[in-house]
Parts: structure tokens; sequence; C-alpha cells
């Protein structure tokens, strides 16, 4: 192969490249968000996979424009999920996050719990590219929140996610099950917890 017909190859494979890695490199903040960010962490007890242990509040934005706190969730089983219409590796994941809600939502669980609920946060910048996301990956749950600002969100901040997707699986208490999950990991809990 000549250099001409390379280096016309590679024009076409290097923005796939740089937008895979996107989704997945870290974000780049300034010096003072990181040290507001690490007060913030500082201030409560980390687990030793990066999230604090004290879920800090989220309260942002629907699609419609409500806002839905997590907090309203409290007494379910929630997933938290950071993810973006932009981000593949999201997207790709979206199919088992449908397969689970549907399997596990609605259902009987043991005394105390509400029930099992998907909190999805978006770091997404344009609304009308999270909302056709939101329908083209037939996510049916209610709880969609973003406040647009991308990486620059303040949830993304609070939780330290630095690159997506990422999630964590919270009890009906609040506490943190686990972070990242598989989908087998995540249906064995929420298996051992119907009634």
């Amino acid at each position: 192969m000549n250099m001409k017909a390379f280096f016309g190859k590679l024009i076409y494979v290097l923005p796939l490249v740089f937008l895979a890695a996107n989704c997945n490199s870290q974000k780049q903040t300034s010096k003072t968000e990181e040290n507001k960010t690490d007060t913030v962490l500082k201030e409560e007890k980390k687990s030793t996979n990066g999230f604090a242990m004290q879920i800090p509040e989220i309260n942002q934005k629907s699609p419609e424009g409500t806002e839905i706190a997590l907090s309203s969730l409290r007494g379910h089983i929630v997933l938290v999920d950071f993810w973006a219409s932009w981000c593949p590796p999201c997207r790709a994941a979206n199919p088992e996050l449908v397969e689970l809600y549907k399997k596990f939502n609605g259902k009987k669980y043991q005394k105390g719990i509400k029930g099992f609920e998907i909190y999805s946060v978006s770091l997404d910048n344009d609304p009308n590219k999270w909302k056709a996301a939101i329908q083209k990956d037939g996510l049916v749950w209610k709880n969609h929140v973003s406040d647009l600002r991308g990486w620059q969100s303040a949830a993304a901040r609070d939780y330290g996610v630095n690159s997506i997707p990422a999630s964590l699986l919270m009890d009906e208490k609040g506490a943190v099950v686990g972070t990242n999950m598989a989908p087998a990991a995540m249906e064995q809990y929420l298996s051992g917890r119907l009634k």
C-alpha cells in the first residue's frame, strides 16, 4: 500500500477511534473544579471503587423540563446510570438495561423495598439528541435527567465520573451496593431481594 492510500484510509478511521475513545477517556477539568470535587468527596467516606458512600443528591431536569430528585426514589433499589447519546459503548449497553428494567420493575420485593428503578443521568449538551436517543433505544423508565452541560455536569463532578458508561446500584436505604456491575451481577442481587 502506498503512503497516499494509507493516509486516505487513516482520515476515515481516526474520527471513529476518537469518538469511541472520547466517552471512555478522562475528562479534563480545571484545578479549581478538581479541588472542589476533592473537598466534596473528602467530607464523605469513599468506597474502594471511587464512589462516595454517602450519595450526593442529584436534582436535574427531565426531557419534559420537570426536576426529578434522586432522593425521590428512596425506598427503591436504584441503578444510577451515567451515559450520553454520543457515547457508542453507552448506547451498546442500553439494550441490557432495558431488559433488566423490564424483568425487575413492577415485581414484588422484600418488606421495605418499593421496587426497582433506573435513574439515568445524561452527559449530553444537545436536548434533541438526548431525547432522540431515549426514544430510539427504548429507554422506557421515567427517570431521565440532565443539566445539558456535558462533562461539566454537576452530577458527574459530584460522583467523580471520569468516563462513561458508569453506574452504581443503591439499595432501598441509599447505600451503594456496587459500581459498574455486570448485568448478571445486578440480576443476581435483584433476584435475591425479591419476595
